[in-house]
């Protein structure tokens, strides 16, 4: 979810004596000397630790894996084009306004999969515009609707939205348990192939779910500001 596919859009760098260099300079600025030390911390302490570093230095410290050839060989590009990742059914999808556009990175992976695997890969995009501000279909907003936890957020959810939310719990569910998000036996959405690219798009439509496959996808820009 906002994070799957094949391109170098991933933040952070994947250089292990880069990133400890990086990280030695965290562990100086916090007064640490040991690996100890830095596990011992909270999340609120590493993420006050980490603020106030970016605050000090002007460098923003991003979070995420790295190759270390000891727990990761490669990047995710390598490993996947190299057929050294599970063969099993896989489905990728972002938001419409996701931190970047991710259609050509998820289509690419599929594209791979039908290429290399007989396991389908199945992809979709999250497009509902939330309501209650311009904020759009921003990253992690699906994560209302996989959750249903609409009683927790201030938005003006509608009918619409709830019935989003239960058919992408369907999915969800039905891809954990089978493999494929449509159950059982194959459904409306289909797995992406070089006979049928398309990709799954979720959104509302006045009190109704819409849910239909579509081949032209539209990343309609992040609305995420950047420190």
């Amino acid at each position: 979810m906002s994070g799957g596919g094949l391109g170098k859009f991933r933040m952070g760098s994947t250089d292990f004596d880069t990133v400890q260099s990086a990280n030695k300079a965290l562990m100086d600025f916090g007064k640490k000397t040991t690996l100890k030390e830095m596990r011992a911390l909270t999340f609120e302490e590493l993420l006050t630790l980490t603020n106030d570093y970016a605050a000090a230095t002007k460098k923003t410290i991003f979070f995420g894996p790295i190759v270390d050839h000891f727990v990761s060989d490669g990047s995710f590009d390598e490993v996947a084009r190299a057929g050294n990742i599970a063969d099993v059914p896989y489905m990728f999808g972002y938001t419409a306004n996701d931190l970047f556009d991710m259609t050509q990175a998820v289509v690419d992976f599929c594209a791979l999969r039908a290429k290399t695997s007989s396991k389908p890969a199945y992809a979709y995009v999250f497009s509902r515009q939330l309501p209650g501000d311009s904020s759009g279909a921003f990253h992690s907003a699906d994560l209302w609707y996989i959750f249903h936890s609409f009683r927790y957020s201030w938005r003006p959810f509608t009918a619409g939205d709830k019935a989003l939310s239960t058919k992408m719990i369907e999915y969800w569910t039905n891809f954990a348990r089978w493999g494929n998000p449509n159950g059982a036996e194959d459904g409306i959405w289909t797995s992406y192939s070089a006979g049928d690219p398309k990709l799954m798009e979720l959104n509302v439509v006045g009190d109704d779910a819409a849910c239909t496959m579509t081949g032209s996808p539209k990343y309609l820009g992040s609305t995420f500001k950047w420190r």
